[in-house]
């Protein structure tokens, strides 16, 4: 079969950081990182520190030429500066020796997120000393090891390690301060500047330095990348991407930070942070360009949208789920989109020279007797060389394309539950197994290209015809069954082997008798739920069929649906449930959990121990939502109840109560139904019981748009005379006038969570109920 060749010289191999695999975190003098502090998980990750011999065999093995490490700083200065400790250093020494003894090419990142806690303690990247000091440890390591790197990265993703960190609080140091975000993202470029200084003055050939780069567009934009926008778009799309790539490229690149950044930067922060001298130190002459690519940003403008704390500046834009495939951390999967990023760096900076230095992706990996046979994986990584080869032809300087990553790792906030690994790790006993990505992309690397052609993928029948057995007996050996004789095993084997064979849902069923269809259950409509519901058939759909599972949607909206449905699943022909039941009182669920069939639910239910289910913090939101009310000097405070039979709102109620009473203040309620009717009464009636009354706290959004049109009414002024906040964040509280102060519920990752605790729930592990936090989104109303 002809071959979709990279040019000759191309460059193959992985990348890795030393937090998610080394391990040994106190061994050998190392210090503590942010990391260690701020992450639950501190076991051995993938123990690589005693392992390395091994991890840089199996490279060697699957033809790597190159591999991105990265250096940890506290192993090198354990207090982040002062005396350099020798001995971390030595391991680097045996690893350097391993992989040039093995013919690959070491490429080693001097910043991949670890800083030293001490550094942290005396004020982390928002302090100018931490730049000064990243430049001495870089001085130290290129002493000792720069005689053995090809290549030298300075800093990894800064945007992360600054807006993450420092931003949003949700990685280490788990900060969350506009100011210090946009101070340390200046620091973090200092840090470039000022390490790539030392790095050549110690002989460095080759410094660059690594961004996570992500296209920015509009939904329409991703099936249709040259839509026209509206101006109001545009101007949120051209935000967003100075916010998330500009802020970095530029100052890297050409000196200078975008001009349109600026007033961003000085409402939020000032700018006595940036010092004359600074853009010229930051911009050092760049050999290599790391790029990270992993999904798009997909924006929009939506008027009176706060702006999301990972992107200060952000207000009036709103980021959006698109309707396509995503992986298991809900990421969309567009590979397109890598061409166009490609195509725009070479075109905008046509001197640098590129290198995809990250891409792959996370999914459920089941493992089997016959291997762990990813196959969404190696699609995945297919399409986006095949992103990567499209750019090239157009001209695109691509150096080389390091996959994310060797080994299933510590994926920093989110443990080990993450698999992104060419190579599976048991945790356990730490034992490696090659996936089938992993082979397969041994021949990618062996052939250096793609085959021209998708190859028409070999079947079930293909290997009972190639071996002379049935597809039965096929199935056996796949699933690992010791029923079949050794001769008979080998046979099949080798023709799996031979034809390049992945199995499928339909050669595992016929042993484990699964139908690999899932019934998702619809109930009717929830008021205000329609969101939610588009977001579960979305997302639902999109991951379970990811994972070779077929969907069939089913309409509880009648007693004889009902009926059918429970039969349906009693007769066997589903593997498993996933369930959106009604707001109220309903019978379905307890009967579904009698067929033994797995089933997760949407919403807690009254008995939360009937099953496993996603839910979200309705108690936390509406504790936030108070006790930002009171924050505001609000006293008088009424919360307009929905109906108590719904578990959310006696929930939301329970939060309410909790916040009032820390504030030794004395609840005072209304009831209503869903409508806002009913919230208009409700508020009526918090009046005429309390004319002092200056707050309202509505357990939905559409009761506190019900409380906008009683005050206005009733002639109160809000928020001057009446602060009013709802819950859900649904479309229409950011267009309210004034807009409404709300709690946002994550629709999206309800719908991930909801498929991912099932998926675990048909591979036998253990499961529990999975609660996410919401978040109060402040517009005028308060």
């Amino acid at each position: 079969m002809s071959t979709a060749a990279f040019p000759e010289g191309f460059i193959w191999g992985v990348s890795t950081s030393a937090f998610q695999i080394e391990g040994a975190t106190s061994a050998d003098g190392r210090g503590q990182s942010i990391w260690d502090t701020f992450s639950a998980d501190r076991a051995d990750a993938c123990d690589h520190y005693h392992r390395y011999r091994e991890d840089v065999r199996l490279m060697k093995d699957l033809g790597m030429a190159a591999y991105r490490f990265s250096v940890s700083w506290p192993r090198v200065f354990p207090d982040g500066s002062g005396k350099l400790h020798a001995a971390g250093l030595d391991f680097y020494d045996r690893l350097l020796d391993e992989l040039l003894d093995a013919g690959i090419t070491p490429y080693a990142t001097l910043y991949h997120w670890d800083l030293p806690q001490a550094l942290e303690d005396a004020g982390g990247w928002p302090s100018r000393d931490t730049a000064r000091h990243f430049a001495d440890y870089a001085a130290a390591v290129a002493d000792r090891l720069g005689d053995r790197v090809d290549t030298w990265f300075t800093v990894n993703e800064p945007w992360v390690a600054a807006f993450l960190g420092y931003g949003s609080g949700i990685h280490a140091p788990g900060r969350e301060s506009a100011a210090d975000a946009f101070r340390a993202a200046h620091h973090l470029l200092l840090a470039h500047g000022l390490g790539a200084q030392a790095l050549r003055a110690a002989g460095a050939a080759r410094v660059g330095g690594v961004l996570n780069i992500s296209p920015v567009m509009t939904p329409g934009q991703v099936s249709d990348a040259g839509r026209a926008l509206s101006a109001e778009d545009a101007e949120a799309v051209a935000r967003i991407d100075v916010l998330a790539n500009r802020q970095f490229l530029e100052p890297m690149l050409r000196g200078a930070y975008p001009p349109e950044l600026l007033p961003i930067i000085e409402r939020t922060a000032g700018l006595g942070h940036v010092h004359d001298g600074d853009l010229e130190l930051i911009s050092q002459p760049m050999d290599l360009l790391g790029v990270n690519y992993y999904t798009p940003l997909v924006v929009q403008a939506q008027p009176s949208e706060p702006a999301d704390p990972a992107y200060p500046g952000s207000e009036g834009v709103l980021f959006c789920t698109v309707p396509t495939a995503v992986t298991a951390m809900g990421w969309p999967i567009v590979p397109g989109c890598l061409t166009h990023l490609l195509r725009r760096l070479t075109a905008e900076y046509p001197d640098t020279e590129l290198m995809i230095t990250e891409n792959g992706a996370d999914f459920v990996d089941v493992v089997t007797g016959g291997g762990i046979h990813d196959v969404e994986r190696i699609s995945f990584i297919e399409e986006h060389l095949r992103a990567v080869r499209a750019a090239v032809q157009d001209g695109a300087k691509v150096r080389g394309f390091l996959v994310w990553t060797l080994l299933d790792n510590l994926e920093w906030a989110d443990g080990y539950r993450r698999k992104f690994g060419l190579v599976h790790v048991d945790f356990a006993t730490q034992r490696r197994r090659l996936k089938d990505s992993a082979l397969w992309y041994r021949d990618v690397i062996k052939r250096n290209g793609l085959t021209e052609t998708r190859p028409k993928r070999p079947t079930l029948e293909t290997v009972a015809a190639r071996s002379g057995v049935s597809r039965a007996t096929v199935s056996r050996v796949v699933n690992g069954e010791a029923s079949v004789s050794p001769e008979v095993r080998e046979s099949v084997l080798r023709a799996v082997r031979e034809l390049g064979y992945v199995p499928n849902a339909a050669a595992r069923s016929l042993v484990t008798r699964r139908t690999n269809t899932i019934a998702l259950v619809l109930s009717v409509p929830r008021q205000g739920g329609d969101q939610l519901t588009a977001a579960v058939v979305q997302y639902v759909t999109s991951l379970l069929e990811g994972a070779g599972k077929q969907i069939t949607l089913m309409l509880a909206d009648t007693a004889d649906s009902h009926r059918r449905i429970v039969q349906h699943v009693q007769a066997g022909l589903v593997d498993g449930v996933v369930l959106l039941p009604p707001d109220r009182g309903d019978t379905l669920a307890e009967r579904l959990s009698r067929t033994g069939v797995p089933i997760v639910l949407l919403g807690k239910p009254a008995i939360a121990s009937m099953m496993p289910y996603v839910d979200v913090d309705n108690a936390g939101g509406a504790k936030a939502a108070t006790e930002h009310l009171l924050a505001r000097g609000r006293r008088h405070i009424g919360m307009i109840c929905g109906p108590m039979d719904l578990v959310a709102v006696q929930d939301r109620l329970d939060g309410h109560r909790t916040a009032m009473r820390q504030a030794n203040r004395q609840p005072m309620l209304a009831l209503a139904d869903l409508t806002r009717s009913s919230g208009a009464a409700a508020t009526e009636q918090l009046l005429s019981d309390d004319p002092a009354l200056d707050a309202v706290f509505a357990a939905t959004d559409q009761l506190a748009i019900g409380a906008l049109q009683a005050a206005r009414e009733a002639g109160r002024r809000v928020p001057e005379d009446l602060a009013i906040a709802g819950f859900d964040d649904i479309d229409a509280a950011s267009a309210t006038t004034p807009g409404l102060t709300t709690i946002r519920i994550p629709v999206a990752d309800q719908a991930l969570a909801v498929a991912r605790l099932l998926l675990s729930r048909l591979e036998g592990r253990h499961t529990e109920s999975v609660v996410l936090p919401t978040r109060l989104v402040v517009r005028d109303s308060t």
